[in-house]
């Protein structure tokens, strides 16, 4: 861990924003990179804005905020990447994508580099299947909002090194997060769990025996969850967990208790996303 200086973030998004933060939030240098590159600039700008309302607060001096800002490098050009000892990939949730920058990074970044992918439910054994060096590919899977959830799921392939994973394991706990370490299988551990919590919730919505602000009422009172089914999907992005469904579910081959449901895939049609696109089963401002 002494070593470990630097981090890449490949992906600019929610999730790949919230990731450069908490990196620098610790003391990290963190490179982030999109092929968009309007995408990196509102992330570096959205990142800052976040830094200084924890200031606001007070749950972080003027001086970290100060200090965080400065290790924040936006990049747009993934080349700036080959000085980083640990690069995150969060880019959308297709093999082909995620293979594809594994092969170019491999290109460009040390041969001791670990890469690391933060995807929800593809097999880390699938993804590295193509790349030179499988050992030093695994995953570490954050849950949205990264700088607030406490657990971070390191997946080992059936390549991935030992030290690997020991190294990610440190690395996490640096960020003050909960590093679990979990098999390469389906889902890994919360979304297997969590499949049955978003799918039976959306069966009894469209069985009419609830609402969706009847289900979510009962969810978060009765039974002492944060967030309710619908509200969690609105933050994830339904787009995102209709995709992270049919990936387990396929994956189990058909296994019923799995099974993805039509409405979700109408929601994604019709573009209500979550809040991200200002409403999904919820409306926001």
């Amino acid at each position: 861990m002494d070593k470990i200086k630097t981090i890449g973030v490949v992906g600019a998004g929610t999730m790949g924003a919230g990731i450069a933060q908490l990196i620098v939030q610790h003391g990290f240098t963190a490179f982030i990179f999109d092929v968009d590159e309007k995408t990196v600039t509102k992330a570096k700008a959205s990142i800052e804005a976040r830094l200084a309302r924890l200031a606001e607060k007070k749950k972080l001096s003027f001086e970290e905020v100060y200090e965080a800002k400065k290790r924040l490098h936006p990049s747009y050009h993934i080349e700036n990447f080959q000085n980083c000892e640990i690069i995150i990939e969060a880019v959308p949730e297709k093999v082909e994508i995620k293979r594809a920058i594994f092969q170019q990074l491999e290109k460009v970044c040390r041969k001791e580099t670990i890469l690391a992918t933060n995807t929800s439910s593809i097999s880390i054994t699938q993804i590295s299947g193509m790349i030179e060096h499988p050992e030093r590919v695994a995953g570490l899977h954050f849950f949205n909002p990264a700088t607030i959830m406490p657990l971070v799921e390191v997946i080992q392939g059936l390549n991935t090194a030992a030290e690997t994973v020991e190294t990610l394991v440190a690395f996490a706990k640096k960020l003050n997060k909960n590093p679990v370490v979990c098999k390469d299988t389906p889902g890994f551990i919360v979304n297997r769990v969590a499949r049955p919590f978003y799918n039976e919730a959306l069966r009894i919505m469209n069985d009419q025996v609830a609402t969706v602000e009847q289900i979510d009422r009962i969810m978060k009172q009765a039974g002492n969850f944060k967030m309710g089914p619908f509200e969690l999907q609105d933050l994830i992005g339904i787009d995102v967990n209709f995709a992270t469904t049919k990936s387990v579910h396929a994956s189990f081959y058909g296994e019923s208790r799995f099974r993805p449901h039509y409405y979700q895939e109408r929601m994604v049609d019709s573009g209500r996303l979550g809040k991200k696109t200002g409403g999904g089963f919820f409306h926001y401002e």
